[in-house]
C-alpha cells in the first residue's frame, strides 16, 4: 500500500499524507463530493477533480497489485519462480508489463513451438542458442529423427513424427522464435523504440470522397500525434475508408535482438538471424501493433472523456434565468416547430405546433399564433433549440418579435438530449397527457430557467459536448460523466422540498430509491422543516444523512443555517461564531443585520478563531463564506446567456468585425463559437492567445461569452474563422 500511496502522490504532485488520508476516507465509504466539501482538513483541500483522478488511479494500482500476486502465484505453482522474475514483476508499472513477464508461463494453445516441444526438440533448440557446438548441426539434428522409433499409430500423426534433420532443425528454431517473442525484455525495448521513432501510416482503402481525405496518404510520429487525430483515424478505419499500419524502425529492432543473442560468427549465425526475423514478423509485430494502437486509443479516449466532462460541467453549471416566463421553441422542418410556454416556476401554460419553415413556409400563420401567446402568457424570453432548422427558426423569431408590443429577447439553447428526454419514462410520468414531441420544447424552455435541474433528467452521455463521443469506451465515458453531474449537483446544492427524484439521486449519499422515498415522504407529510426529518425517510440512515445533509437546502424551515451548505456537524461551531460576533442564526435572513455581519466577518482572524472554536481553518473559511451569502447560487458567477433580438447572416459578416459569441464546444484544436450566424465559427488554438497554449480549455469553457474578431469567411463552405486576439 505504501508503494501505491507514493506512486499516486508523485503522479498527482501532492503529499503522501494527503493520499493516505484520502484513501482512508474513500475506503470508509465517503463520496467524492462529501470528501471535497467537508473533509478539506483531512485531504489538505484537494478539489473534486483531483479526488476523482486519485480514486481512478487507486483502483488501477490496486488491480495491478492483485494481478502481480496472481502472476507470481501461477509461476510459483509451475516451479519456475526466480528472484529475477520477482524483481521484474515488482518494478512493473503497468498491467501490460506484467502480462509481458507472464507471457512465457501462460497456458498456450497449440503453436508450432508447442508441437516442436512435444516432439522433444528443446535440447536441440538449446544447442543452437548456445552456439558452442563445432560439429555440423545437421549431424546433431539426425539424433532427433524418430520415424523408426515410434508406433505405426503415431506415424499417422504429423505432430509426433520427425522424418529428417531438416524437420528437427526447423522445429528447434520454432521453439527459439517463440522464446524470443515471449521475452519481456525484448518486448519492452521494442515498444520503447516504437514510441520514440515509429510512425502511424494511413492510406485510402477506397478512392471516394469522405471526411477522412486528409488521411488518404498520411504519416505522423506516434509520439506527437494528438488524440483527436487518433480517434479520427480509428473511425476512418472502422468505416473502411482507411488502412492503418505502424511503421517501425525494423532494422534497429532486429539489431537490438541480434546483439543479445548472436555470439560471434558461427554456423548458427544466419539461421538465428532468420529466426529473429521470423519471431519479429510472425509473432512480435502483430501483438506490438495491437498494443500500441490500443495504448494510443486509450490515451486519446482518456483525453476526449476529460474534454466531454469539462464541457458538460460548464453546460450543467450554466447561469439560470430566474423569474421569467419562457417560450420553448423546438425547431424542425416537415413536422413543424413545437412550442411550449412555461411560467417562472416551470409550470406549462400553453403549447402548440407552428410551420414557419420548409416545406409549409406558413410564416404569417406562425407569427400570428405566437404573437398571441406572447401577449396572453406575458412571455419574456424565447429559448430556441440549436438543432435542425435552428437558424431558419432564429431568423423567423427575430423578425416576429419586432412586431410584439412586449420587450422579448431570444436565446439559443443546447438541445442535446431533448429528444432522449421526451421519450423517456420520466417525461411520461411528468407530462402523461402531453404529446412526446411537445416535451422537447418544454425541456428547451426549462433549460434556460435552470439548466442543471433539467439536464439531470437526461443520460449524461446525451448532454456531453466534445468530439468522437460514440467512439470512446462507453463504460468509462458514462462513469466520468456521472461523476461530473454528481459534482455539479453537489456544488450548487438542492432544494429538498422542490427537487425531482432525478436531481436528488445525484446528491452525495442518495441513490434513486432514497430519492423516490424523499419525494414520497414529502408528498405524504408536507414540506420538510429541518434536515433532521430526513432520518425519518425510509432507507435514509445515519451514513446517508452524514453524506447528503450539507448538500440539501431547506428554505423557510426551522433553521436558517439550512439554506446554506453548512453541515449539521458544524452547527454548534457556527452558532458559537455568530454569538461571539453578537449575532444569532436568525439574523442571516435579515438583510440589514446580514450586511453588519458581513462587515464583521471580513475582519475575523481565521487562525485564532478556528483554534477557539476547535475546528479546521478551511472549514471555518467555508462557514464564513456560507453565512456571508446565505442561499447563494454559485452559478450566479457564470456568464449569462447572450440575449438576442436580431439575427446575423453570413453576408453581413466582414473580416475584422468584432462580435460577442457563446462558446458552444471546446475540442483539442480550438473552440466553436456561436456568433449568431447559421454555423458556429471556429477559433483555432493558434488564434486563442498571443502566448503558447497547450490546450484550448486553458483559455475557454463551454458557455463562456467571449469577444472574437472575424478573420476568414468561406462563403462556399459556410465556414467562419475567428480570433480571440481582438
Amino acid at each position: 500500500m505504501e508503494k501505491i500511496i507514493k506512486t499516486i502522490a508523485e503522479e498527482l504532485n501532492i503529499k503522501t499524507s494527503q493520499v493516505e488520508s484520502t484513501i482512508k476516507l474513500i475506503d470508509e465509504g465517503n463520496t467524492i463530493p462529501f470528501i471535497a466539501r467537508y473533509r478539506k482538513e483531512v485531504t489538505g483541500g484537494l478539489s473534486d477533480e483531483v479526488l476523482r483522478d486519485l480514486n481512478e488511479r487507486l483502483n488501477y494500482l490496486r488491480n495491478l497489485e492483485q494481478r502481480k500476486s496472481e502472476v507470481i502465484k501461477s509461476i510459483d505453482e509451475q516451479g519456475k519462480l526466480t528472484d529475477e522474475i520477482l524483481q521484474a514483476v515488482a518494478i512493473s508499472k503497468t498491467l501490460a508489463e506484467v502480462e509481458d513477464i507472464y507471457r512465457p508461463y501462460k497456458q498456450k494453445k497449440k503453436t508450432r513451438a508447442t508441437v516442436a516441444k512435444a516432439k522433444g526438440l528443446e535440447p536441440l533448440a538449446h544447442i543452437i542458442i548456445e552456439q558452442k557446438e563445432k560439429n555440423p548441426i545437421e549431424e546433431i539434428a539426425k539424433r532427433f529423427i524418430n520415424v523408426d522409433n515410434i508406433s505405426e499409430e503415431d506415424k499417422k500423426n504429423k505432430d509426433k513424427v520427425i522424418n529428417n534433420a531438416e524437420e528437427a532443425i526447423k522445429g528447434a528454431l520454432d521453439i527459439i522464435a517463440e522464446d524470443i517473442s515471449d521475452n519481456a525484455k525484448y518486448r519492452k525495448e521494442i515498444k520503447r523504440l516504437c514510441y520514440r521513432e515509429a510512425l502511424i501510416d494511413t492510406k485510402a482503402s477506397k478512392e471516394e470522397k469522405s471526411n477522412y481525405e486528409m488521411y488518404y496518404d498520411y504519416k505522423e510520429a506516434i509520439k506527437y500525434i494528438p488524440s483527436h487525430r487518433i480517434l479520427a483515424i480509428n473511425r476512418g478505419e472502422k468505416e473502411e475508408f482507411l488502412k492503418v499500419k505502424i511503421e517501425k524502425p525494423e532494422q534497429k529492432i532486429l539489431l537490438c535482438i541480434e546483439k543479445d543473442i548472436i555470439k560471434g560468427e558461427t554456423q548458427f549465425t544466419n539461421m538465428l538471424k532468420e529466426t529473429i526475423l521470423d519471431a519479429f514478423k510472425r509473432l512480435i509485430e502483430p501483438s506490438i501493433d495491437r498494443e500500441i494502437r490500443s495504448d494510443l486509443t486509450e490515451k486519446a479516449e482518456e483525453k476526449a472523456i476529460k474534454v466531454f466532462g469539462q464541457n458538460s460541467k460548464q453546460l450543467l453549471l450554466g447561469a439560470p434565468i430566474k423569474g421569467k416566463t419562457v417560450m420553448g421553441f423546438d425547431p424542425a422542418y416537415r413536422t413543424g416547430c413545437k412550442i411550449a410556454v412555461i411560467d417562472e416556476t416551470g409550470k406549462v401554460l400553453d403549447y402548440t405546433t407552428v410551420y414557419p419553415t420548409e416545406p409549409q413556409n406558413d410564416v404569417e400563420g406562425a407569427k400570428k399564433e405566437l404573437l398571441k401567446l406572447i401577449e396572453k402568457d406575458k412571455v419574456d424570453m424565447i429559448a430556441i433549440g440549436n438543432g435542425t432548422a435552428s437558424r431558419e427558426s432564429e431568423m423567423f423569431v427575430a423578425d416576429m418579435i419586432k412586431q410584439s408590443s412586449r420587450n422579448v429577447h431570444y436565446v439559443i439553447v443546447s438541445e442535446a438530449g431533448a429528444s432522449v428526454y421526451s421519450a423517456s419514462k420520466l417525461a411520461t410520468e411528468e407530462y402523461p397527457n402531453i404529446n412526446v414531441s411537445i416535451r422537447g420544447a418544454i425541456s428547451i424552455a426549462r433549460r434556460l430557467q435552470d439548466p442543471l435541474a433539467e439536464l439531470v433528467k437526461i443520460d449524461p452521455k446525451a448532454i456531453g459536448v466534445g468530439q468522437y463521443q460514440h467512439d470512446v469506451n462507453q463504460k468509462k465515458l458514462a462513469e466520468s460523466l456521472a461523476g461530473v453531474v454528481e459534482d455539479s449537483v453537489n456544488k450548487v446544492g438542492v432544494d429538498v422540498n422542490t427537487a425531482t427524484p432525478s436531481l436528488l439521486s445525484y446528491v452525495s449519499g442518495i441513490n434513486s430509491t432514497i430519492a423516490k422515498n424523499i419525494v414520497k415522504y414529502r408528498d405524504e407529510n408536507g414540506k420538510l422543516k429541518n434536515r433532521k426529518q430526513l432520518l425519518k425517510v425510509p432507507k435514509l440512515g445515519k451514513v446517508a444523512f452524514e453524506q447528503s445533509a450539507g448538500f440539501l437546502r431547506i428554505f423557510d424551515g426551522d433553521n436558517p443555517l439550512e439554506i446554506t451548505a453548512v453541515h449539521p456537524e458544524s452547527y454548534v461551531a457556527t452558532e458559537k461564531l455568530l454569538d461571539s460576533l453578537g449575532f444569532k442564526k436568525e439574523d442571516i435572513k435579515d438583510k440589514q443585520k446580514l450586511e453588519q455581519l458581513r462587515n464583521k466577518l471580513k475582519n475575523i482572524n481565521i487562525e485564532k478563531t478556528a483554534d477557539e472554536l476547535q475546528i479546521g481553518e478551511m472549514t471555518l473559511t467555508d462557514i464564513v463564506t456560507e453565512i456571508s451569502k446565505p442561499g447563494r447560487d454559485p452559478r450566479e458567477d457564470m456568464p449569462k446567456p447572450i440575449l438576442r433580438s436580431d439575427v446575423l447572416k453570413l453576408e453581413d459578416l466582414r473580416e475584422g468585425m468584432v462580435l460577442s459569441g457563446t462558446v458552444r464546444n471546446v475540442i483539442d484544436f480550438g473552440a466553436f463559437v456561436d456568433i449568431g450566424v447559421k454555423h458556429d465559427g471556429l477559433v483555432h488554438i493558434s488564434e486563442m492567445s498571443d502566448k503558447f497554449i497547450k490546450n484550448p480549455s486553458e483559455v475557454v469553457s463551454v458557455g463562456d461569452i467571449i469577444k472574437v474578431k472575424v478573420i476568414k469567411i468561406d462563403k462556399d463552405r459556410q465556414k467562419v474563422g475567428l480570433s480571440m486576439k481582438v
